[in-house]
C-alpha cells in the first residue's frame, strides 16, 4: 500500500491529479484520505476538502501546497511506517 500512496504522491506532483485521485480514493487509511484531501484542497473543491481532512484527522492547513506535499512524503518515507 505504501508503494501506492508514493505512487499517488508523485503523479500529484507532476499535476497528473485523476490518476492520483484513481489512487487514493481506492484506498481505506488515513494516509490515503490525506492524499485525498490534499488533491481536493488543490482542485480547489474545499467543502470535499474538509470531509477528507476531517477523515484523516488532520487540519486544513494554512501553508502551502509544496509544504503540505512535502510532509505527506516525508512521512510515507519513514522506513519505519509500517501499512497493510
Amino acid at each position: 500500500m505504501k508503494e501506492k500512496l508514493l505512487k499517488a504522491m508523485y503523479l500529484a506532483q507532476k499535476g497528473d491529479w485523476n490518476t492520483a485521485h484513481e489512487i487514493v480514493q481506492d484506498l481505506n487509511n488515513e494516509y490515503a484520505w490525506w492524499i485525498h484531501a490534499h488533491l481536493h484542497r488543490k482542485e480547489p473543491d474545499l467543502n470535499n476538502a474538509a470531509y477528507w481532512y476531517l477523515r484523516a484527522q488532520k487540519p486544513m492547513p494554512r501553508h502551502s501546497f509544496a509544504q503540505e506535499w512535502q510532509n505527506i512524503f516525508d512521512e510515507l518515507s519513514d522506513p519505519e511506517l509500517t501499512l497493510e
